[in-house]
């Protein structure tokens, strides 16, 4: 016998290395096993399928597991399924790929061009573009915001307004960007406001808004007003119709 004339301890020491050596060979065996679309294992989200997955990331299956780049694998779908958070993980038990998905939430209606072609969608609160596809807004309230022109560089202009709305009355109906970049708003009683081209100054912009709002609070004044101009905000303009 193999074990004959060795100590309990060194019988057990001996079966601990060779359970050990089994174990880390069936592992190893296991990472460089191939992994096909069946083995995508999908968390968080009804709204992706596996093919989702594969039609926009650059993973070609099959392919081995111990060769999965989930960091990148993880960017990429973070990026082209403007999700919140993506996490992608190499799974022995069970076989595959886990893949955890957090959604953005949409807040408003959004278009932007791409190719020369409208693209209808959404935004959520950080001014992240959501399209129509892969939102989940069913179960939500009607959409009262609607965002025209949006672009990748705009993101943090819209989040500042988006978020201005949550502590004031202010109530955004429209948020227009022109290809020049050219902002324009319009809000339910103050009706259309020219903010121009300069983010740096959209918070100021954005507080003389609801103070605005605040000190005109006679209905037959608010309904008389045309526009507001407060592309300077040193010499904001208010114009009125005509009677």
């Amino acid at each position: 016998m193999i074990y004959k004339g060795l100590t309990k301890r060194k019988k057990l020491r001996a079966f601990l290395l060779i359970s050990f050596l089994f174990f880390t060979s069936y592992l190893t065996s296991k990472t460089f096993k191939k992994v096909y679309s069946k083995d995508i294992i999908l968390f968080g989200s009804d709204l992706f399928t596996n093919k989702d997955i594969l039609n926009n990331s650059s993973l070609n299956l099959p392919t081995r597991l111990i060769f999965v780049k989930t960091k990148y694998l993880e960017r990429e779908l973070k990026k082209k399924l403007s999700l919140q958070n993506v996490s992608v993980n190499r799974q022995i038990f069970p076989f595959g790929l886990k893949i955890i998905i957090k959604t953005r939430t949409p807040i408003a209606y959004a278009e932007k061009i791409l190719d020369g072609k409208k693209i209808i969608g959404f935004v959520d609160e950080n001014g992240f573009f959501i399209n129509e596809q892969y939102s989940d807004i069913e179960n939500m309230k009607q959409l009262s915001i609607r965002v025209i022109g949006w672009k990748e560089n705009f993101k943090e202009t819209l989040s500042k307004i988006l978020k201005s709305q949550k502590n004031n009355d202010v109530e955004f109906l429209t948020v227009n960007f022109s290809p020049s970049g050219f902002l324009t708003l319009e809000e339910k009683n103050l009706k259309k406001i020219f903010l121009g081209i300069n983010p740096k100054i959209i918070k100021t912009q954005l507080q003389m808004i609801c103070d605005i709002k605040n000190q005109i609070s006679d209905k037959n004044l608010l309904e008389k007003i045309d526009n507001i101009d407060l592309t300077d905000p040193n010499n904001p303009k208010i114009k009125v119709f005509k009677p």
